[in-house]
């Protein structure tokens, strides 16, 4: 046919299917059958659907969906399959509970399962605040070095997961709490603290003004950090002296950590996490490079 001439003017040809009635541009629809072929097809993933929406869990309901004839579980499956896991590791999970934490690293065995598991672990609850590498960032500490506020020991490294820093659900957390000097220092002697600070630290500092703020250092700060500025970690007051910060070195983060005090808090995780998962991740966060 010829797509020049009006729709209505077109003439089918002998054998031409018939038509569905739908033009469009001039040209006429046939109204050709569908494949055999494609035709079984449809119709058989028709009768699959409804088998597995029988047999298997499919249609959502108010609360949860149908179970299914099969009663099959996805979530049984996998339970089934930790449980599995679970079992075969128990052997070495009740060691690692019972074994001193400074005489793990001894059994090769047993430290492997140690670092492995504590890496899953601080992947799964710890890397949200102290970055997937443990490098931590702005108020949350690095754990890659030698700076730890209380201690950086296996065993100082295990009491802190477990009780946490500064929370109200741990009657045993590490607590520590820096006084806001906002109300008790003047503008001008928290600028003069401030540079004395970053003179004792190796920053550039005004000399006139960090030798003012030694004596506002020494009258107000040194009970907790020394009157060296190297700290003091039993009551977790950090070493000024060196060039790691928490919450950062330069004049306007010293500023507001004077002026407002800090508060960091970490939660508790022995109600969170068994005995030896704690050491598990504890381990691995000692084998990380950090700690002492």
């Amino acid at each position: 046919m010829s797509d020049d001439k009006h729709p209505e003017e077109q003439i089918l040809q002998e054998g031409d299917p018939n038509t569905t009635g739908h033009v469009w541009d001039g040209i006429k629809e046939f109204d050709n059958p569908m494949p055999r072929w494609w035709l079984w097809t449809f119709y058989g993933c028709i009768v699959w659907a409804v088998i597995y929406t029988v047999l298997y869990p499919a249609w959502p309901l108010v609360n949860g969906a149908t179970a299914g004839l099969l009663g099959y579980s996805t979530r049984a499956e996998v339970a089934e399959e930790i449980a599995t896991f679970d079992a075969v590791n128990d052997p070495l999970r009740v060691q690692l509970e019972s074994t001193e934490l400074a005489d793990v690293s001894s059994d090769a065995e047993l430290h492997n399962f140690a670092v492995q598991g504590g890496g899953a672990i601080f992947r799964t609850w710890c890397a949200q605040c102290h970055g997937s590498g443990a490098a931590g960032a702005v108020g949350y500490p690095n754990l890659l070095d030698d700076d730890w506020l209380w201690g950086g020991t296996l065993d100082d490294i295990h009491y802190t997961i477990s009780h946490g820093i500064r929370n109200e659900e741990d009657l045993n957390a590490h607590y520590s709490q820096m006084t806001a000097f906002d109300e008790i220092l003047s503008d001008e002697e928290i600028d003069a603290v401030v540079a004395y600070v970053r003179n004792i630290s190796g920053q550039e500092a005004d000399a006139t003004l960090a030798s003012t703020g030694e004596t506002v250092y020494l009258d107000n700060c040194a009970s907790c950090h020394l009157d060296d500025g190297t700290g003091d970690r039993f009551i977790g007051a950090p070493n000024l002296t060196d060039a790691i910060w928490l919450y950062g070195g330069d004049e306007a983060a010293l500023e507001q950590t004077v002026r407002y005090a800090r508060f960091g808090v970490m939660p508790s995780w022995q109600n969170r996490l068994s005995e030896s998962e704690i050491r598990s991740v504890a381990i691995y966060v000692h084998s990380l490079g950090g700690g002492e």
